[in-house]
């Protein structure tokens, strides 16, 4: 899979609406001042981003390219499923500890009562595309008939959710317990053991 040539003037608008949203929040980020910090003119940015919510879920979707780029690489016949789902949760342990994730899910939660449409966003944006890619990957397992997963909305869940635990809650209330690379690798080799025992069946 080949990725698509990065366009300069969309990235330093990403770049600097990231930086103002997580500077200012949400509410106070107007697209005149994402405009000054990209440097773009307001006309440049109206052409690559019609409105602040586009804008945002494009800043939430950049945070998962990575993971998603790494979903849509695994298939039945890619790999063995515990490979797969290491590379899936190497990449997911990467992206929701890191420091920029953290900071957006924080101004997220804040400003979603003043903004419903700004959680609508976040979810539709991120979770949302990598739960339903883990889904169908549940269900091409099943259709090859090696694997007998009940439910696989519940399943896609329950990874992402293992590999949340508690750690990220702590981190969201406190910025030094981001874990190290170590630690983010204990985490997903314990994460996967235990799922392929408690919630993947394979058939005999």
């Amino acid at each position: 899979m080949t990725s698509e040539p990065i366009d300069p003037k969309r990235q330093a608008i990403l770049d600097g609406a990231t930086r103002m949203f997580l500077a200012h929040g949400y509410r106070n980020a107007s697209m005149e001042k994402i405009a000054q910090a990209a440097p773009v003119s307001k006309a440049t940015l109206y052409n690559h981003f019609d409105s602040k919510n586009a804008l945002f879920a494009a800043v939430i979707a950049e945070r998962c390219a990575s993971l998603l780029q790494t979903m849509s690489q695994v298939t039945v016949k890619s790999d063995s499923v515990e490979s797969n789902l290491t590379k899936i949760a190497s990449a997911a342990v990467e992206l929701i500890f890191s420091e920029e994730a953290l900071a957006i899910y924080r101004l997220v939660v804040a400003e979603s009562p003043d903004f419903p449409e700004l959680g609508q966003l976040f979810y539709q944006s991120g979770p949302q595309t990598v739960l339903i890619q883990l889904e169908d990957y549940f269900r091409q397992l099943n259709a090859e008939d090696s694997f007998n997963i009940a439910d696989p909305v519940f399943a896609a869940d329950a990874f992402f959710s293992m590999l949340k635990g508690d750690l990220h809650l702590r981190c969201l209330l406190t910025e030094t317990l981001r874990p190290c690379a170590d630690q983010k690798n204990h985490l997903v080799a314990q994460v996967i053991a235990f799922y392929m025992r408690g919630i993947l069946h394979a058939k005999v």
